[in-house]
């Protein structure tokens, strides 16, 4: 399972050494080589409603000193002796540091075994200390080797993989160094990491190695290819991404060590390890997640600098792992000209010692004056388009209004019974989630399946009914998108929505929560007879667990009941005004077909915190793929809105009063806000 690039070398040699990442996170199947893969299966968060409720620290403190378990406790995690452990083991432990080798995660309870590598869930544990079932590790999962196939295409590429310094021809050698902006990356660190290089696809390759053994589990293959001025990168490994916890370098950690510098990529610790001689672990899967099941290998440092990239996103990854791994003994390289990503600052000759002397503790009591935040607003002011968030790959027209998808913020979105809500927001939360937001998908009103098979049909932007012999391949791509699944549906209580909701962006680094709707949750709460003031408190849970948990929620709303040929404004969300002021921003489906005829739908952004533009917009509906996406050669013009009732459109030049020329500068614009419509747009 490789990426085959261009045969032959490309015409020029000298290419940048800073070029375009991409995460590849599946290929069709044309480009596997070997036997099928296995079809996998995404777990779904399970629903807290049922008698296995969510476990908290004091609970697990208290049952280990109720059964006599000593227990030591760590930054993220439990430490006590492991049940799992057999006698000859036991003799290799001398020490009681060493014989504390179960790890127990303080937030979900999961263990993790570093001697046996047994792992499993509280519930595992505790039928295995109380000897439930039959024998006392029922339940246990074991550290299983990888699957068959997995492991024999792991050590075929291995096989076929050979040392960078071995290439029989050094202008190959050469080339490959500066496509990857390796030049001044000795061979002797690449020696030490095992890093080696597959000819047939022209790509490094990164081993993972057992914990305590030199087993091979599985690889990371990056590859090359020279587009324009630049080069685009794609990763691809073995097992999949959701199994593949390897944290890069961790072979060479001692137990003396520390202090530790995590970074997002493999080619940045072998520039800082080469610089500094430090310890430095490369995450897995980058800025995307941090998985749980890591943190026992972390547990041994008191200091950790994330170094993790060179914009605003690897900026906010690292302090959102800051809050996992116990913000007290963390420190952050902020991203900036001076302070690039390792690999680029080992190029450009840079001070590494100076760089990470300036890290920044992520911990702190209170912000004590703007001493504190002005280094905060210097990166706001310095990386405008990065602050603006994600942009929409399928909705440019809202790039215009809302600029990007942003953490901690809450969206409220509404319109007319039937007129596609569900639809909409299922592609506009997948156009975020193929650009590796995590999302996070509670849908209360349909079925997990029926959701899935739309958003399924949206990613293929076709129907897949109609050519059944591709559904594997669009499954396995589809579900390698870091998207998840509550298996709620009907009335749920809030305090268990939210619960899940914790979960899951601990777990799965989820920065995008979508509640569709609100009214079906109402049920539960028992704070009010009064419908209003239980909605109000169910909006006031979502806006304080966005800020929080710096995690965008979309909630969906059903409007009051309107007349058909009234349009939809702020005040017609259902309830009081407390939703629309909380949320920092407002978007409503208007759906005119009951007046106009079919297909006319508008997304009107009435409020928007950012930057305060709002306007209005036509959408196109297609039936076939289930989009709403605006064909590129749509004639589709932004509307600006002049006041609450009343839509100005912009129509192409004709002589007449107000009119804008179609080419003008002004219909590409943003739309001015409604606070005042008189200025000109820009």
């Amino acid at each position: 399972m490789w990426v085959l690039l261009r045969s032959g070398y490309p015409l020029r040699i000298l290419l940048p050494l800073r070029g375009e990442w991409m995460s590849r996170r599946g290929l069709p199947r044309s480009l596997v080589p070997g036997p099928p893969r296995r079809r996998y299966r995404k777990e779904a968060l399970p629903a807290l409603d049922v008698p296995v409720l969510p476990v908290t620290t004091t609970e697990i403190r208290q049952y280990l000193r109720a059964h006599g378990i000593p227990f030591q406790d760590g930054h993220s995690c439990l430490r006590a002796p492991s049940p799992f452990v057999g006698a000859s083991q036991l003799k290799d432990q001398t020490s009681a540091t060493t014989s504390f080798n179960l790890f127990i995660d303080k937030t979900t309870g999961r263990f993790l075994c570093m001697t046996s590598l047994a792992e499993g869930s509280w519930e595992d544990f505790q039928a295995s200390v109380e000897g439930r079932g039959d024998g006392a590790r029922e339940g246990v999962l074991l550290s299983e080797a990888p699957e068959a196939e997995d492991s024999e295409e792991v050590r075929r590429i291995w096989d076929r993989a050979i040392p960078l310094w071995e290439l029989p021809e050094p202008e190959e050698a050469h080339l490959a160094r500066v496509m990857f902006g390796l030049t001044k990356v000795t061979d002797d660190t690449l020696r030490r990491f095992s890093v080696r290089y597959l000819r047939p696809a022209r790509s490094l390759i990164f081993p993972w190695f057992s914990p305590g053994s030199l087993r091979l589990r599985g690889l990371k293959l990056l590859g090359a290819e020279g587009q324009g001025d630049g080069v685009h990168y794609v990763e691809t490994t073995i097992p999949r991404p959701g199994a593949y916890h390897n944290l890069f370098g961790l072979p060479l950690i001692t137990r003396r060590d520390v202090e530790v510098v995590l970074t997002s990529r493999e080619l940045d610790s072998l520039a800082l390890n080469q610089s500094t001689g430090l310890p430095t672990l490369a995450l897995p899967r980058g800025t995307a997640c941090l998985p749980p099941a890591l943190l026992p290998y972390l547990e041994q440092f008191r200091r950790i600098v994330l170094w993790l990239g060179d914009d605003l996103r690897s900026w906010e990854a690292a302090k959102l792992f800051a809050r996992k791994l116990n913000p007290k003994r963390c420190s952050l390289v902020r991203p900036g000209d001076h302070q690039p990503r390792p690999l680029e600052a080992l190029n450009r000759g840079l001070n590494f010692s100076r760089i990470l002397r300036t890290a920044l503790p992520a911990w702190h009591k209170s912000i004590v004056s703007f001493r504190q935040l002005r280094e905060e607003v210097l990166g706001e002011l310095s990386n405008v388009e990065q602050v603006a968030g994600i942009r929409w790959g399928r909705f440019p027209d809202l790039n215009r209004l809302l600029k990007g998808h942003r953490k901690g913020e809450l969206t409220v979105f509404t319109g007319p019974t039937g007129s596609g809500k569900t639809t909409f927001i299922s592609e506009y939360a997948l156009d975020l989630c193929t650009q590796g937001v995590n999302t996070l998908w509670g849908s209360f009103e349909i079925s997990n399946v029926r959701l899935a098979r739309v958003m399924l049909t949206q990613f293929a932007v076709g129907r897949l009914e109609d050519q059944l012999d591709k559904y594997d391949e669009w499954a396995d791509r589809f579900e390698d998108l870091p998207l998840y699944f509550m298996t709620f549906h009907g009335q749920q209580s809030i305090r268990t929505v939210i619960d899940t909701m914790q979960h899951a962006v601990y777990v799965y680094d989820i920065c995008h929560v979508v509640i569709d709707n609100l009214q079906f949750m109402m049920g539960h709460e028992q704070l009010s007879t009064d419908r209003i003031a239980a909605q109000d408190y169910i909006v006031g849970a979502f806006r304080k667990f966005a800020t929080d948990n710096s995690c965008h929620v979309t909630l969906v709303i059903h409007p009051r009941k309107e007349d058909d040929d009234k349009e939809l404004q702020t005040a017609s969300i259902f309830g009081s005004a407390k939703a629309s002021q909380e949320a920092d921003n407002v978007l409503i489906l208007q759906d005119r077909k009951l007046v106009t005829g079919p297909g006319k739908r508008y997304l009107q952004v009435s409020k928007n915190r950012f930057d305060g533009d709002i306007g209005v917009f036509p959408l196109e509906f297609n039936k076939s793929s289930l989009t709403f996406s605006i064909p590129p050669k749509s004639k589709a013009r932004l509307k600006k809105i002049k006041d609450d009732n009343e839509l100005v459109a912009k129509k192409p030049s004709s002589g007449k009063k107000g009119a804008v020329p179609q080419n003008s500068q002004t219909s590409q614009a943003p739309i001015s806000s409604q606070a005042d419509p008189s200025k000109p747009s820009r």
